[in-house]
């Protein structure tokens, strides 16, 4: 009889740990899958026409909240954890929970789920979500152009909408985060590689998904998520930190293990955060990791008119998962407003509705800032109400999408942009010596 497995999991590894060492192995029967931590993945189910010949009807998915009732009804073997951004005691609560109903809790070693590539591929990720992945990978997909190489962009999953219809995305032109309906929250990470000309690929299926990908790259740039481990086995791993969260390199799961798996180590923000807190996680990284060169960078923080910010009363929207389950106190919008000599900023709070509400409750450590919140099309509206109810002059948003193409304002959006600026050569030599590698 097969091994009866649970996956629990949140829309990303979950899906990709099971095509991989699952779906078409008959040794074990997936009998659930449980959501957790994203809004609305719950209550679906893993389609057919990704699930394969063992799984005709597809797999139901669940809410996490649900499964000691489904380890009892399925008389479940196996859980495997797999979703990331945890503290470790949020990882072994659930393994006691797990063993508690009488089944074996699994965390799987990223190599045995990494879909190796015949292109060159750079993998960026980071300790904790928010560090400044993405535009850690923008400045390497601009480096790899200007040395001629084509950079190809794939990006850990978010698919939060309709899964057969999410297998393989390639996304190219601005129109494409319509053509594929996306979420605020997957459009933070898809805009700024389309605006600065790259072609960027998600989605659910990864093996699919690289083959399209290899079609059109010189090079692979792997754009991770929260603080997983990447999808594609790299033959170079940049792990990024964030000295505003010293500490959590150590005890967040799997960041931890991406910073041990690391060949370089960059650390960035070190042009804004406390250099005590630099040096802490330096010694922390090497406590961990003696071979992994360490780099540093700075994250630049610009408006495109600071003029709209000086001196005025406004609103701050930061990255809705850096300050939510990230832990960020604060966010690049809150550098910015600082920077620009903002007059004073509002307290979101006072002005937050419905699911925006329902967000502050779920995480009362939340300061002034506004969390850009859109999973759905009703918290796509409630942020929008939350935001035309402000009484203020101006909004600062620091979410990397525009604002002003999901929502209808009643005042002005000033963008806040973040670019990564290499501390030294060691980033930029690191670059080099690959892209020579790929050139011979």
């Amino acid at each position: 009889m097969p091994k009866q497995v649970i996956i629990i999991g949140a829309a990303g590894r979950d899906f990709h740990d099971f095509n991989v060492i699952f779906r078409d192995n008959p040794e074990y029967e997936v009998v659930a899958f449980t959501a957790a931590q994203i809004p609305y993945i719950n209550n679906r189910s893993y389609p057919k026409e990704l699930s394969g010949r063992l799984y005709p009807h597809g797999i139901a998915i669940h809410d996490e909240s649900e499964l000691p009732a489904l380890i009892r009804k399925y008389k479940a073997d196996i859980c495997v954890m797999a979703y990331s951004d945890l503290p470790y005691s949020t990882v072994m609560d659930k393994a006691s929970l797990v063993n508690a109903n009488g089944a074996d809790f699994w965390l799987i070693a990223p190599e045995k789920a990494m879909i190796k590539s015949s292109k060159p591929v750079i993998a960026v990720c980071a300790v904790r979500t928010g560090c400044g992945k993405s535009q850690t990978s923008r400045y390497i997909a601009k480096a790899f152009r200007s040395r001629g190489l084509k950079a190809v962009v794939i990006r850990h999953p978010m698919p939060y909408g309709v899964l057969k219809d999410q297998i393989v995305q390639r996304f190219a032109k601005l129109s494409d985060l319509d053509k594929y309906d996306c979420t605020i929250e997957e459009r933070e990470d898809y805009e700024p590689h389309i605006r600065n000309g790259f072609v960027l690929y998600s989605g659910v299926d990864y093996g699919r998904i690289l083959k399209k990908a290899e079609n059109e790259a010189d090079v692979i740039i792997w754009d991770g998520g929260n603080n997983d481990a990447p999808f594609i086995r790299p033959d170079l791993l940049i792990t990024v930190a964030d000295p505003f969260r010293a500490g959590n390199e150590l005890d967040y799961y799997p960041g931890n293990e991406v910073a041990r798996m690391a060949d370089v180590l960059l650390i960035n923000k070190v042009n804004s955060a406390p250099k005590k807190k630099v040096s802490e996680v330096a010694k922390n990284l090497r406590g961990i990791n003696g071979t992994a060169k360490i780099i540093y960078s700075a994250s630049d923080v610009f408006v495109d008119d600071p003029a709209e910010v000086r001196g005025k009363k406004v609103l701050v929207i930061e990255d809705g998962p850096t300050i939510t389950h990230g832990g960020m106190p604060i966010g690049a919008g809150t550098v910015a407003v600082k920077k620009y000599k903002a007059a004073s900023v509002v307290d979101a709070k006072k002005y937050a509705v419905g699911e925006i509400l329902a967000t502050y409750k779920k995480y009362p450590r939340l300061g002034k800032e506004l969390p850009a919140m859109g999973y759905g099309a009703k918290q796509v509206k409630d942020l929008e109400r939350t935001v035309n109810g402000a009484k203020c002059d101006a909004i600062v948003s620091a979410t990397p999408t525009d604002l002003n193409t999901v929502i209808r304002a009643n005042k002005p959006i000033i963008q806040v942009h973040y670019e990564l600026r290499p501390i030294g050569k060691g980033l930029d030599a690191i670059i080099s010596k690959f892209a020579d590698g790929v050139h011979a």
